[in-house]
């Protein structure tokens, strides 16, 4: 199965803080792991707002998970015009940019945030 990691799943995974149910999912070797460059620019953006809970560095964050075999999913014209789209469940432009790009690529988006499961979109809530 194709994953797509949320920010808040990628940021858990680097602290070594995945729930049990996440941790299942992403050491399955049968799924592909996807992460978008909207959760390396949202954590570069929060860093620098020294926002606490994004105290991790976007470049040695994005070098980690290219060595560990994750896939990058950039952002396309196609994904930001379907953010146009959708139902106003969430505000945050960072997590409808992911639940955009997961629709529109079939992938499964694996996330914590129950208020992205109401989106009509392939989620995992986790």
């Amino acid at each position: 199965m194709k994953l797509l990691l949320d920010t808040n799943i990628i940021i858990q995974a680097a602290g070594d803080l995945l729930s049990i149910e996440a941790e299942k999912y992403i050491s399955d070797e049968r799924n592909e792991l996807y992460y978008s460059s909207a959760s390396i620019w949202e954590i570069a953006i929060k860093r620098g707002l020294n926002r606490r809970d994004f105290d991790i560095d976007p470049h040695i964050l994005h070098k980690a998970l290219t060595e560990n075999g994750y896939i990058q999913l950039p952002i396309t014209a196609e994904h930001t015009l379907l953010t146009g789209t959708l139902p106003q469940i969430h505000k945050d432009p960072f997590d409808r940019i992911l639940v955009a790009q997961s629709m529109a690529e079939g992938i499964s988006l694996l996330t914590t945030d129950k208020r992205i499961a109401g989106y009509p979109a392939p989620v995992i809530l986790v």
